[in-house]
């Protein structure tokens, strides 16, 4: 099969080495791929949210089947483009795509059906935000309403700095149009955990819960990112929170959308905390998380392009779906500064013995030569039969990976081992 894969960041590359092991995989397609995913399929300058040169692309092509992976082709209708021309897809239409596309909406959803979430308050105005503030409850979280490269939350812990992050998001337009609707919610306490899903709308299969680490420093300080490393099993997430999230959340949710005639297919991310009182959702995304596919597709033992034909055709009841019961972790080495001002361009040198356990996301190639292009440049991915062992073999593969300007944080994993030790 000819296969096109839409993106071009490290969650494309994951998903890239995962189809390439399908024996019905012929030919993969990157649009746009980048400098390292070069190495794994065929890397087209065509741009994520280009619809129009994507659909014409594949058809030109006969491409057999696209995995439409970020969120912003996802939202703008790209699946709906692609099948309208007869190119199959994994991936939610425009429709089910709006449960990431809007917050606002997700939220609502989640009240009309009882699925349990942070109380919270929607506005589409500065100033009635503002008047809510000044008396709502402290820490708050003040949330853009669209789309923000997964930087648009800001955890206010004064009412001062409550009414700036409004300000910032609806005033100045930090996130752009996302930031005309805004969500201020309850702010919610406990150890998060993400979980990917997939589904055909019908079943819901849970791939391996994992442990993203958003803050850009150590000790979870600094700025939020798309996410600094991941690990994966999550400790915290439980056989009885996996059981309670099956009833209350992920089943729950499915209904909610196909009641609203909106029914999802694809990979629907669910991220969570296990709150004193039980799991709640903090967000839905309507795809692969990035960095948490990172740690999920090395544990996938089944065929991905199998899974991924499944869904698509609402059989995924049919199949079987397995996970090896390693632990992964992922570790990203980013250009230092991210997620603010960095300096891009250094030539990027990866020993072929880690080349393997390699997801590139910002490179370029430059006179055939790799080089930094982006904020989170790579991430290396272990696996090992326990989390300690792929933590350490994480670190080892990470620092043997030079280029000027590198940084990582170094306790990717720390706090799942520590609640490891505690069990």
């Amino acid at each position: 099969m000819k296969i096109m894969v839409v993106g071009g960041g490290g969650r494309e590359h994951a998903i890239i080495k995962a189809l390439k092991k399908s024996p019905k995989a012929e030919v993969i397609y990157a649009l746009p791929g980048n400098g390292g995913i070069a190495n794994d399929a065929v890397c087209v300058d065509i741009k994520a949210t280009d619809i129009e040169a994507i659909t014409d692309f594949a058809v030109k092509n006969k491409i057999d089947f696209a995995v439409v992976a970020p969120d912003d082709p996802l939202v703008l209708g790209a699946v709906d483009a692609l099948e309208e021309r007869g190119v199959k897809c994994f991936g939610p239409d425009k429709k089910a795509a709006i449960i990431e596309g809007s917050k606002v909406f997700s939220k609502n959803l989640m009240k009309k059906y009882s699925i349990p979430t942070a109380a919270f308050e929607t506005f589409d105005s500065e100033e009635s935000a503002l008047v809510y503030l000044e008396t709502c409850p402290l820490p708050t979280v003040v949330k853009a309403d669209g789309l923000a490269l997964g930087k648009g939350v800001i955890i206010a812990s004064t009412r001062q700095e409550a009414r700036d992050a409004v300000k910032t998001i609806m005033r100045d337009k930090k996130f752009g149009a996302s930031g005309d609707r805004i969500v201020i919610e309850e702010f919610l306490t406990g150890p998060e955990v993400s979980v990917l899903a997939f589904t055909d709308s019908k079943t819901v299969v849970p791939m391996v819960s994992s442990m993203d680490h958003k803050r850009a420093l150590d000790g979870d300080r600094g700025l939020n990112t798309g996410g600094m490393g991941t690990v994966a099993p999550n400790p915290f997430y439980t056989a009885d929170a996996a059981e309670r999230c099956m009833k209350e959340i992920f089943l729950p949710t499915l209904d909610a959308m196909n009641a609203e005639g909106r029914p999802f297919k694809g990979c629907l991310y669910f991220g969570l905390m296990i709150t004193p009182s039980g799991p709640k959702v903090i967000e839905y995304n309507c795809r692969f998380g990035d960095p948490e596919t990172q740690v999920v597709l090395p544990l996938l033992m089944s065929d991905l392009l199998e899974i991924m034909l499944a869904v698509r055709e609402e059989r995924l009841s049919e199949i079987r779906v397995e996970f090896s019961d390693q632990h992964a972790c992922c570790v990203v080495v980013a250009s230092k500064g991210y997620p603010e001002k960095y300096d891009k361009g250094f030539e990027i040198t990866i020993p072929e013995s880690v080349r393997d356990h390699v997801y590139v996301a910002g490179a370029a190639l430059k006179e055939d030569k790799l080089v930094s292009s982006g904020g989170r440049v790579l991430g290396v991915t272990r696996t090992a039969p326990t989390l300690k062992d792929a933590i350490t073999s994480a670190y080892s593969d990470a620092s043997a990976i030079a280029f000027e300007n590198a940084y990582m944080r170094k306790d990717i994993g720390k706090r799942a081992l520590e609640a490891k030790e505690q069990n």
